[in-house]
């Protein structure tokens, strides 16, 4: 594959955002980045990336830009506000696509990308699934969203920061796709993390047991990417508890708007929100077994 040479922007260089540019930069793809952490733009450079003092100078370099920031607020703000994207000289500007990997509203990123086609950017949603570590292996799945001009011109870079990646339809589906897809992961790590815990209260040996779990009927991915670190209270984080809670919140907002009741969603959001009471939003999202670990003990 031919690699194109023009820089790539990356907005947010939190641990997805370091993980594309790693991917990125193994690549040949310059990378000019912008994070508001100094000790953010610090480690881009330290990767060889070109760090930035602010997003109007990758407005100025970049055709291409990929967000990897928190939420759709500071999406939105990004692309919109004071001294986002369109904030600067429309003349001077040299974007005209930006690449969302954050989860979102659908709702709202769809609104974007309409908002935004009369300033020339096109917006394609772009969430990857798995961790900041997966996707820095090569192993992330993306969920694209917007319309084939905009993917064909992403697509040396949707090819280099996934191993997969599934085209579902318009601006708005990728961020459903994300959503109903980190439902099923949270689940499936609130299943193991239970089932550990079971295992545990049972006296079973626990290396054993999660190994044969992992060759059993009862495998998910979850356990490669999780089942380690619950068992060695290994919390350095890959996908923070903070993050998955606020895509709970987002999953549980549109089922109700849908009028539909997830009752295994509520419960794993007030596990969550019960990580985060005792400190532990920063915490690897593994660190959700410690909650059930606690009920243990109230209740003993």
């Amino acid at each position: 594959m031919q690699v194109s040479r023009s820089p790539v922007g990356l907005i947010g260089l939190g641990l997805m955002g370091t993980a594309l540019a790693q991917r990125l930069l193994g690549a040949g793809h310059p990378v000019v980045g912008y994070d508001v952490a100094a000790d953010a733009r610090a480690r881009l450079a330290g990767l060889g990336g070109t760090a930035v003092d602010t997003i109007g100078e990758i407005a100025c370099r970049c055709e291409r830009v990929l967000i990897a920031v928190f939420n759709s607020d500071q999406v939105e703000s990004v692309i919109e506000g004071e001294g986002g994207l369109l904030s600067g000289d429309a003349a001077a500007r040299k974007t005209r696509l930006a690449l969302n990997f954050a989860t979102c509203d659908p709702d709202r990123m769809t609104a974007l990308a309409d908002r935004l086609t009369p300033h020339g950017l096109a917006f394609l949603e772009t969430p990857l699934s798995g961790s900041s570590e997966q996707v820095a292996a090569g192993e992330g799945v993306c969920l694209m969203g917007g319309d084939r001009a905009a993917m064909a011109a992403a697509a040396d870079i949707i090819t280099v920061v996934s191993a997969k990646h599934f085209d579902m339809g318009p601006v708005g589906n990728g961020a459903k796709a994300k959503l109903a897809s980190n439902l099923i992961l949270g689940l499936n790590r609130a299943a193991l993390a239970e089932g550990l815990v079971y295992a545990e209260l049972l006296g079973l040996p626990l290396d054993a047991f999660f190994e044969a779990a992992r060759n059993s009927a009862a495998y998910s991915v979850a356990m490669d990417v999780k089942g380690r670190k619950m068992i060695e209270r290994d919390y350095a984080t890959a996908g923070k508890v903070s993050q998955s809670a606020k895509d709970f919140a987002l999953i549980l907002a549109s089922a109700r708007a849908h009028g539909q009741t997830l009752p295994f969603a509520d419960a794993y959001a007030e596990a969550m929100a019960g990580c985060i009471a005792a400190g532990e939003g920063d915490w690897d999202n593994s660190a959700i077994i410690e909650h059930v670990r606690r009920l243990r003990a109230r209740q003993g």
